[in-house]
């Protein structure tokens, strides 16, 4: 984007990019480079105070310095802070692939969050409000949307032509593709925003978990730029195998979690309070539950029954269905199942939210209560919020998913890598935060990629989990927003190094 003039703007507003040749030819496009830039107030953590909010584009280039694409962004940062040399800078992704940065930067750790109710459902007039508990106190944030999320976009060439969707695979929309562009662009923007010498910390959602567990190797490793804190919320598998008798397995914690919070279970274990009745659960899994899957149709027939029994307990199925699933539960299953007998389904991501199908019969949802219930949130806000009260205007659509796929899932190993950032780097920390309604990347699986994440045990003080009555975006249940956020500045105070602190073991 080229300057042309300043514009008069409302008071909050600093500047803004205008003139671009987009607007000359009326394309819909967006700007490749551009900033807008307004000023606000919060009042967060018992702290008043006034931050600066930068929205923009900036470029991503190929090896020959040609702009192939341009990424959105929403870049934070307190007024008055006089050193940034020891303030950290949280980087932000979310998942999918395919997925804005949107979730988390409006119903997480921002300074304004989605106006829902306090379990999490939509509320109109649909808006944003101030959110007392972001981190921004502690911390810079700034979120970035991949290719084809948000307002990001692939670039024509100079003949007005897109890549290939073959070559735009291969650019962007692969494991390790996505990881390389990435930290490329990061370097870049450090560079312009003059954070070089700031702590760093990475968060990711669901399948930005992947992309952050990869991107704190790539950025070691290939930009030179070491990372303090890696968060990892609703975290995927990043590469970390659990299949067969595992991977059925862990579905029970989830199970048991579920079928209490909607008093499914009978009298004995409905008592105990969740913290009480997960662990038991999660000992069973591990101790008796995983021996017996491994032996498959060849189990006794004692101890099958034994265990039929008991994962029907916890489950809040009945003993007929785990048998005909041979134990092994699909989660789509246990969706339809849970609650067959009221006339209703629950949700994937967020197993408290309901639905109701056409048939009770069947064996899966016909839909995602909870994705259906986010998305009357998060789209109307989230085009309010960027175009006015941020001022960034636009005809090009925001994306809340884009088209990435098909997605190249080989050569994940970025749990693998991040284990191995964590070995290079001494000052390296990871976080785990997972809902305990989560269906979609149960939290007994995050606690199974936490343990093995490192098999030596030589990292464990750095590797920490926090669990919470919620689902996938535990932060939508207003008390766990203020549970999920503190956790979240405490891991990061706790991973800056002491003063003259080195980085060595």
């Amino acid at each position: 984007m080229k300057l042309s003039h300043m514009i008069s703007l409302p008071a909050t507003v600093i500047a803004i990019l205008i003139t671009t040749s987009a607007l000359a030819d009326n394309q819909r496009r967006i700007d490749v480079d551009s900033k807008v830039v307004t000023k606000h107030k919060a009042n967060i953590n018992g702290q008043r105070f006034n931050y600066t909010v930068a929205t923009g584009t900036q470029p991503v280039w190929n090896d020959k310095g040609n702009a192939v694409a341009t990424l959105q962004y929403t870049y934070y940062t307190r007024d008055k802070v006089d050193d940034r040399t020891t303030r950290p800078l949280l980087i932000s992704f979310n998942g999918g692939p395919g997925s804005a940065s949107v979730w988390m930067h409006l119903a997480y750790t921002g300074p304004r969050v989605l106006k829902i109710d306090d379990e999490g459902y939509p509320i109109q007039p649909y808006g944003v409000k101030d959110n007392p508990y972001s981190v921004l106190d502690i911390a810079d944030i700034v979120y970035v949307n991949p290719v084809n999320t948000g307002y990001s976009r692939v670039l024509e060439n100079d003949k007005g032509e897109l890549p290939s969707q073959a070559k735009q695979k291969e650019m962007f929309f692969g494991v390790n593709a996505d990881i390389k562009y990435l930290a490329e662009w990061l370097n870049t923007f450090v560079s312009r925003t003059e954070r070089w010498r700031s702590p760093k910390f990475l968060i990711g959602e669901s399948y930005g978990t992947t992309r952050v567990s990869g991107l704190a190797h790539e950025l070691q490793n290939s930009q030179w730029m070491y990372i303090n804190g890696v968060v990892l919320v609703s975290p995927t598998d990043i590469g970390i195998k659990r299949d067969g008798p595992i991977k059925a397995a862990n579905r029970l914690p989830y199970f048991a979690a579920t079928a209490w919070y909607h008093k499914a279970l009978s009298a004995d274990l409905q008592a105990k309070d969740l913290n009480e009745l997960l662990p038991e659960v999660e000992q069973f899994t591990v101790n008796k539950l995983i021996p017996a899957l491994t032996k498959g149709g060849f189990i006794d027939t004692d101890e099958k029954r034994r265990i039929i029994t008991k994962m029907a307990h916890y489950a809040g199925l009945s003993e007929k269905f785990v048998e005909q699933n041979n134990l092994d539960i699909p989660t789509q299953f246990f969706w339809k199942e849970l609650l067959r007998e009221r006339g209703q389904t629950i949700g994937r991501l967020d197993s408290r939210y309901l639905g109701i199908d056409k048939r009770d019969a069947g064996e899966s949802p016909d839909y995602w209560a909870e994705l259906t219930s986010w998305l009357h949130s998060f789209t109307p806000a989230i085009n309010h919020y960027l175009r006015e009260e941020l001022n960034y205007k636009t005809d090009i659509k925001y994306n809340l998913f884009g088209n990435v796929h098909p997605w190249e899932r080989s050569g994940n190993n970025t749990g693998e890598n991040l284990r191995l950032a964590m070995a290079q780097n001494p000052y390296l920390n990871v976080m785990i935060q997972s809902g305990y309604f989560d269906g979609a990347t149960n939290y007994f699986d995050a606690k199974y990629t936490l343990w093995q994440l490192d098999p030596s045990g030589k990292m464990k003080d750095r590797l920490s989990f926090k669990g919470y009555r919620s689902g996938h975006m535990m932060y939508l249940r207003h008390s766990d927003l203020e549970r999920s956020n503190n956790d979240l500045r405490k891991f990061i105070i706790h991973a800056l190094p002491k003063k003259e602190q080195p980085a060595k073991y």
